[in-house]
């Protein structure tokens, strides 16, 4: 494990912090390599319910380390070699995935927080793609997740202008899920991790399959898929328990049933 990434189970939480602050978290590629294998690892795990990615630090993750480039690299086989399948491990953890946003989220930064689950952002959060000041163009899947949760209009006005997207506009515009003071971001992260941790994993899990599944389906096929699975629910332990809980009014003890 490289010295850049830390990394700390606990309670079911799997914390996993870019620990490079002087350089504002700019990955390099030992970090990309580094991070993925976490993310492949946990997504294998039986012990880890919530993946929490969060940054020491002024910043989120400028991007990518430009000092890492070698000159004369072919800057799409570093991305399909190296940024895309890390964007594609976060995206497929079948755990809930939390992003603790403070400070900037540029380039891969940007993908590795819109790929997670949920976005917890403070008011000091910068979303931005610099590409539009460079004559490059947005990567690590910016595209596709950032239409997703703000249309293409809004999309193209961020790329275009290069503008930084404060926490406060994120929320407002949907880049961001939830707004916490700047002072409250690791604590309250920590907390919605913990309370995802507790939660029931199978039907979790299931959740994260039936809304990918969603953003190509019909209406028709999402009413099957999701009938499929409400009836594979109702057979769980979790489910039991949970309807026991209900009404013994008590909060119920779920449990990993599936590997």
């Amino acid at each position: 494990m490289v010295s850049e990434l830390e990394v700390v189970e606990v309670g079911g939480v799997l914390s996993v912090t870019l620990a490079r602050p002087a350089k504002r978290n700019a990955l390099t590629t030992q970090m990309v390599r580094a991070l993925r294998t976490v993310l492949d690892e946990a997504g294998r795990s039986r012990s880890v319910r919530t993946v929490l990615l969060r940054a020491q630090g002024a910043a989120f993750c400028a991007g990518r380390d430009l000092s890492d480039a070698v000159a004369g690299e072919d800057a799409a086989a570093i991305l399909h070699e190296e940024i895309n399948p890390l964007i594609e491990s976060l995206s497929k953890v079948p755990q809930p995935t939390i992003a603790a946003v403070g400070g900037a989220a540029m380039g891969v930064g940007l993908g590795l927080a819109l790929a997670c689950d949920l976005v917890m952002a403070s008011p000091s959060a910068a979303f931005a793609s610099p590409f539009a000041r460079l004559g490059g163009i947005l990567d690590s899947g910016g595209h596709w997740l950032l239409a997703r949760r703000i249309g293409g209009s809004r999309t193209f006005r961020l790329i275009a202008t290069a503008e930084q997207i404060g926490g406060e506009d994120a929320y407002d515009w949907g880049l961001a899920d939830l707004l916490v003071p700047d002072e409250e971001l690791d604590t309250r992260a920590r907390a919605l991790a913990e309370v995802l941790a507790n939660g029931p994993q199978d039907a979790l899990r299931e959740e994260k399959r039936l809304l990918a599944a969603a953003m190509t389906s019909t209406l028709a096929q999402t009413l099957a898929l999701e009938a499929t699975a409400q009836g594979w629910a109702a057979g769980t332990a979790d489910y039991r328990e949970g309807i026991a809980a209900f009404k013994e009014k008590r909060r119920p003890a779920f449990r990993l049933e599936r590997p």
